[in-house]
Order: structure tokens, then C-alpha cells, then sequence
């Protein structure tokens, strides 16, 4: 069965084995297999880069034929490759100026004939500042692209415009709605605590990540806030996907 690629560098102490696809402690990879109810537990040990991440007691992970809408799309870690390369691309360029709030071009709310309303947001195509090249996009159940963001912090002198909150906005605004259910989150670095404690509060369903960030990683790394057991909402999440093109981004810009 196809399989995300194992994370290098992770938080784990050891080496992924090669059947190894997502994160989080216990259960089966192989499809079909029933997760334990305590999967997400600290008291199992290491975070094993390459389990399937649970949600509940008997809940099944999603297998590597799991599809789009169209029967006939891309797979699941097919498209999270694909999510992954366009998150990518706004972390080097930016969101087009049309997928922005108060654009002429931007979609409006869904369900809604008007514009959406106006706010802040870099133009697109060009680098921004010197904010971090880091990169989100946040995608419906269907796979549409709802909203995408990249860091702003130092473009708008925000401390809290990250990447994944500037697409977390977005997203609720076009949505009409601040639950994120059914959602995916892909972002090209490992959030931090903020980005990952808006995820939660979000009730985003799945989170993908690029690389891991050793310092500030709350997805594996330094904490796991996105699958703590004590919180009442933990999203799939699947890390390190495409680690090596994203981590060449950001040692660029450090360089």
C-alpha cells in the first residue's frame, strides 16, 4: 500500500520502520486495523513518526486508496502532495491578490452573491518583508482551496500573523462560520502553540505539515498540542511531508 513519506529529523529518538506513515503513538498502519483508545496517551513513550493518528477508541485511519470526491482523483497521499507544493508556493510568493479578503477579484462568502469584506493583505507575487517563508492553505472536504495565508508579522507588525492563523481567518470569513469541520490545514513548517491552539479551536479535521521546527514545534516536536488527550478535539495529523523541499526554503532565507 502506498504510503506518506517517512519524516527525517523528527522528535523520535529512533528511526521510523518503513511501513511507518503518520504520527502519534500506537495503532496500526495497515488499513482497516482498529486504533487502541488510549493511542494518543503520553504514557506510551516516544511519538512514533509513521502511526496513524487516532480520534477516538475503534476509529479506522484513512487508507492509502482514500479518494477525492471523484472516484477517480488523486489519493490521499497524492494529494496531499499536491496541497503540500501549493503551500509551497505561497510561502515563496504569497497568496495571489485574488484570493485575498477585499480583492475584486476574491470569492465571496459561500452561499453569499456579495463581495466579502474588506482587510489587510500583502499583494501577491513578490516576496514580503522579512517575514519567514512559510506557507498555508486550508482546503474543503471536496479538496476546493478556501484560503491560504503566509507570514505577516513583519509585514503588518502583528505578532500573531503566522501563516496558519492568516489562513485560519480567511477561511472562516468565507465560510461564514468559525468551525473549520471537515477541513484540511497544510502548512510548510510544524505550527507552533498559537497556530496549533487556533487549529483546535478551529475544529480543523486534518493537518499536514512539511517540516519539522525543533524549537518551536507543537505538533511532535517540543509539545503535541494538536493530539493532547486532555483537549476535547485532536485532527488527524501527518508530518514531514516534503521535508526536504521545504526545509531548502527556509535555510535559504536564513542563510
Amino acid at each position: 500500500m502506498a504510503s506518506e513519506p517517512p519524516p527525517t529529523g523528527g522528535p523520535s529518538s529512533g528511526e521510523p520502520s518503513p511501513g511507518e506513515v503518520e504520527l502519534s503513538g500506537g495503532g496500526s498502519p495497515l488499513a482497516g486495523a482498529a486504533e487502541p483508545a488510549d493511542a494518543t496517551d503520553p504514557a506510551l513513550g516516544r511519538v512514533r513518526p509513521g502511526q496513524p493518528t487516532p480520534g477516538s477508541s475503534q476509529r479506522v485511519g484513512p487508507g492509502a486508496d482514500e479518494g477525492l470526491a471523484d472516484p477517480g482523483g488523486a489519493g490521499r497521499r497524492q494529494r496531499h502532495e499536491l496541497w503540500m507544493r501549493r503551500a509551497l508556493q505561497i510561502a515563496v510568493t504569497g497568496p495571489e491578490p485574488s484570493s485575498l479578503p477585499g480583492s475584486p477579484r476574491a470569492q465571496p462568502p459561500l452561499g453569499d452573491a456579495g463581495s466579502s469584506s474588506a482587510g489587510p493583505g500583502p499583494a501577491g507575487g513578490a516576496p514580503m518583508a522579512d517575514d519567514v517563508p512559510v506557507g498555508a492553505v486550508i482546503y474543503g472536504p471536496d479538496g476546493t482551496e478556501l484560503a491560504s495565508g503566509r507570514n505577516e508579522r513583519e509585514l503588518t507588525g502583528d505578532p500573531t500573523a503566522h501563516a496558519e492563523v492568516l489562513a485560519l481567518r480567511r477561511a472562516a470569513e468565507r465560510l461564514g462560520r468559525w468551525r473549520l469541520d471537515d477541513c484540511t490545514l497544510v502548512v510548510t513548517l510544524e505550527p507552533c502553540t498559537m497556530c496549533a491552539g487556533a487549529i483546535v479551536l478551529a475544529r480543523i479535521a486534518t493537518v499536514v505539515f512539511g517540516a519539522w521546527e525543533p524549537k518551536t514545534g507543537a505538533a511532535g516536536s517540543l509539545w503535541d498540542v494538536l493530539r493532547d488527550r486532555r483537549l476535547n478535539h485532536r485532527p488527524e495529523v501527518y508530518g514531514g511531508l516534503l521535508e526536504a523541499e521545504n526545509s531548502a526554503v527556509l535555510r535559504a532565507f536564513f542563510r
